[in-house]
């Protein structure tokens, strides 16, 4: 199994502190964003392809001296268009049947990924009470995914996407079209796999999303024994 980890973002509402530094390798208690994530995959990935675009050297740096992985790959993004267009990148790099996919600058508990990774096609899902501020998993009648609404008029409760997910190769047989903002969505490609196979949500027990200042200075504060694997 391969892990592809979306690190191309400019992470503009992190600035100043990425004017010089990629998101991905902002410290969070002495170590990068991206050294966590690496080691918190589970132990069925044995492969990790970095999507990366600004400050690339910087990753591509990062990536040859961290110890959790020697098989990796960088694959530039050339003109960041979106998630999805981000993971599709990958295509002809990928060498797996299944792909764990994940948001480069969020913290994953070790535990909840490894629950994923258990079946052919999973996302990672939290409650959340105001569904207005997030991306929305709709489920069927039988627990598994119908699609995902992006900040929906709703009242909650509902469960939030976090932004991890495991796809097969199937996949790749989406034509993704542009979303009404001009991007292509990795979220596109859920809704659409629901449609021809069953799409599990995982309801995770840690997330830390690191999405401006006042997050990742929480990061700092945070307990983070979740990243740790058994």
């Amino acid at each position: 199994m391969e892990a592809v980890i979306l690190a191309a973002g400019l992470g503009t509402r992190l600035r100043p502190y990425t004017e010089t530094k990629p998101k991905p390798l902002l410290a969070v208690q002495g170590r990068p964003i991206l050294d966590w994530t690496l080691a918190a995959l589970p132990t069925p990935v044995e492969r990790v392809i970095v999507v990366v675009n600004y400050l690339a050297e910087q990753i591509e740096a990062y990536m040859r001296s961290q110890p959790h992985f020697s098989d990796w790959q960088l694959v530039r993004q050339s003109v960041p268009r979106g998630t999805g267009d981000a993971f599709r990148s990958c295509q002809d790099s990928l060498q797996s049947s299944r792909y764990l996919v994940l948001n480069g600058d969020d913290l994953y508990g070790a535990a909840d990924l490894a629950a994923l990774v258990c079946h052919p096609a999973g996302l990672l899902v939290r409650p959340v009470d105001d569904p207005r501020r997030w991306g929305i998993a709709d489920l069927r009648a039988d627990g598994t995914i119908e699609r995902l609404v992006e900040k929906p008029n709703r009242d909650g409760p509902a469960l939030a996407n976090l932004g991890a997910y495991v796809f097969p190769r199937e996949v790749f047989e989406i034509e993704l079209k542009p979303s009404p903002r001009g991007e292509y969505e990795i979220t596109d490609y859920v809704t659409e796999l629901a449609q021809r196979m069953a799409v599990q949500p995982v309801r995770a027990n840690f997330w830390l999303p690191i999405g401006d200042v006042e997050a990742w200075q929480r990061a700092e504060a945070a307990d983070l024994s979740a990243l740790r694997r058994a």
